[in-house]
């Protein structure tokens, strides 16, 4: 068989890749030790609970897909008083860890997320979309009453949680076009809980942040004194606590470091309290590297927490407010993702593995952060993974996949990814691509995008491949650019802007007509290319430059276009209009379409599919052309 770098025979396939679960979110019952998490197994969401050394076992069948619908998901589920409650097919329902079956606790109606039980047990807070209209809703634990409407007036609403006294609820708001990580609220509403009905708010005041601050997760301490939140006004994501006493706030945290994240999801978590108040555990995100660290309030020192040194990327945290222990997702670029939990004598359990781990580290490849100047001398991020050392290497450089993330306000991090693997087990390098215009670097460089999308992540991508080449760990000559969404567009308009510099493209549901995306997409998005690209009417020719469609025939280079028929986000037209044009004038492509596909894959079979199919279109077209 042929050594020549591409055709590797791999332990990586995309069956072994479709195999595998989705781990989701983690979290704590606040009654004992039971640990809860949330994990996606093809299309079905399924909670599962591990009390003590017992083995984990299903809380949900399939016929409950557990799912927060809200925007791009997330927040589907909390657990407290040895409950679980939980957002399944349009509806809120409790389950009791101890077995039984749910019962649904709101009608059948609108999308729900991140549900919040108050500190006695009697209430639960979410976040309710219908009809275009977020708020804040509440209902009691026994779905007895009809909810009621606590937080409405804006576009939207995130992260509600209870202050344990039982009279206030603070959460997050923002209003179009700002997006949560442009610019966003810290809210504190005060509830009226005198009568024997449901709660109602009494008054809401705003405490941080505005359209050019975000704000990130707030969660009260356990004696009621701090509201802890996250806000970017010093420049980056920093732990801060706002004191209900002295109503005043202090900063905690002060690396140059991210310990946020953009908040894409309901119900993402980056840090949490002690069970005694005294103390914030926290993840730092440096250059794509993350790592847990512990804080005490009243001094501000801050200590590297030991214990987590094989872990890379870390996701969810969930302290105990029982044990002190601390649950989260776990991997690194070698390591699968994990469900692990760290006790205070740093002591590491593993609860759930998200696939087979048959693989070595000497079989994977491993990340490393790199940073480059771009074409006007600005630095570009990013993350480079070799291929795979053998013991009999061809000579000559190795082929590149430049994989642009999406959002294109997100960041790709050091933590495991098949994707990467899949083609580093081939004999690829992969650069994985955190342009200007990312988050993980400072807000400084993530407004580099505002009115510059199709510019920087085009470039900066091009620049990284150019730097890779001089230094001849790859050949720029058989260099391919991937992306999906975002990174879709990215792909397209550097094949438009820089026909010939890229060997092939791989483009999943990507953003081809400006215009159309602004009409067509789900509203949690639908007005972020005013931040992104500038406001109608005034910014149109900008926005037909930046649309690929219109510059279709400039595309040249063989590329393998992937959309799902169900798509909200990137609707199948986005894609059908770009190969109307390849088609039409005998660019070589691929055009594959996936029934019952949203925006990215589920299906074992589609994912399946989907690798097997690039793995085929890149021997073809750049390996063997």
């Amino acid at each position: 068989m042929s050594n020549s770098y591409g055709t590797w025979k791999s332990p990586i396939s995309g069956a072994s890749v479709a195999s595998g679960v989705s781990l989701r979110d983690v979290q704590w019952d606040s009654a004992g030790d039971t640990l809860v998490w949330w994990e996606n197994r093809g299309k079905s969401g399924v909670l599962l609970a591990q009390t003590g050394a017992d083995a984990p076992r299903d809380l949900t069948d399939r016929q409950l897909n557990v799912a927060g619908r809200v925007g791009y998901g997330g927040g589907a589920f909390t657990v407290g008083d040895g409950k679980v409650f939980f957002a399944a097919n349009g509806r809120l329902y409790c389950q009791a860890l101890a077995g039984g079956e749910a019962r649904a606790i709101t009608p059948e109606f609108g999308d729900h997320a991140s549900p919040a039980l108050s500190a006695d047990g009697r209430w639960i807070v979410y976040v309710h979309s219908y009809e275009h209209v977020d708020g804040l809703a509440i209902v009691d634990v026994e779905g007895a009453e009809f909810p009621g409407k606590l937080a409405y007036g804006t576009d939207f609403v995130m992260q509600p949680t209870w202050h344990p006294g039982g009279a206030h609820v603070a959460y997050v708001a923002w209003n179009h076009p700002q997006m949560p990580w442009n610019g966003s609220e810290l809210r504190l509403m005060r509830l009226d809980v005198s009568g024997s009905e449901l709660p109602a708010a009494a008054d809401i005041v705003t405490l941080a942040g505005d359209t050019e601050t975000a704000i990130f997760q707030p969660e009260f301490s356990a004696d009621g004194r701090y509201l802890a939140y996250i806000s970017d006004a010093s420049g980056w994501g920093q732990i801060y606590l706002y004191d209900l006493e002295s109503r005043s706030h202090r900063q905690l945290t002060g690396a140059e470091a991210e310990h946020g994240t953009p908040a894409w999801a309901q119900g993402m978590r980056s840090y949490g309290w002690s069970a005694d108040g005294r103390s914030i555990v926290y993840l730092e995100n440096q250059r794509g590297f993350i790592s847990l660290w512990r804080c005490e309030v009243e001094t501000g020192k801050c200590e590297l927490v030991p214990g987590l040194d094989a872990y890379t990327e870390l996701q969810q945290l969930a302290p105990s407010s029982k044990s002190g222990s601390v649950a989260m997702i776990a991997s690194s670029s070698q390591i699968p993702p994990r469900v692990v939990s760290l006790d205070s004598n740093q002591d590491l359990r593993i609860h759930r593995r998200s696939g087979v781990e048959n693989l070595s580290a000497s079989q994977l490849s491993t990340a490393e952060a790199i940073s480059w100047r771009g074409d006007d001398g600005g630095d570009a991020h990013g993350l480079f993974y070799p291929p795979v050392l053998k013991d009999n290497m061809p000579a000559g450089a190795a082929p590149l996949v430049v994989n642009v993330h999406g959002g294109p306000t997100s960041q790709r991090c050091a933590g495991f990814a098949y994707e990467t693997q899949f083609f580093t087990t081939r004999g690829y390098a992969v650069l994985q691509v955190n342009h200007r215009g990312s988050t993980g670097y400072g807000k400084a460089y993530m407004d580099i995008h505002r009115g510059n999308w199709g510019v920087y992540d085009v470039t900066d991508s091009i620049a990284g491949v150019k730097r890779l080449a001089r230094e001849g760990r790859v050949d720029a000559g058989k260099a391919v650019i991937m992306g999906g969404s975002a990174g879709g567009f990215t792909v397209l308009q550097s094949l438009v802007d820089h026909p010939g510099f890229y060997k092939a493209g791989v483009c999943s549901y990507g953003v081809s007509n400006q215009f159309g995306l602004l009409m067509d997409t789900h509203k949690f998005e639908e007005r972020y290319p005013f931040w992104l690209l500038g406001e109608l009417p005034e910014a149109a020719d900008l926005y037909r430059e930046r649309s690929p469609v219109f510059h279709a025939d400039k595309i040249v280079d063989p590329i393998i276009v992937f959309q799902g028929v169900d798509d909200v986000v990137v609707p199948q037209d986005q894609s059908d209009s770009i190969v109307a044009s390849l088609r039409r004038r005998g660019v070589p492509h691929e055009y594959h379409l996936f029934e019952g596909e949203g925006h990215g894959w589920r299906k074992p079979e589609t994912i399946e599919r989907f690798y097997d199919s690039i793995e085929r279109f890149l021997l073809q077209h750049v390996i063997y052309a």
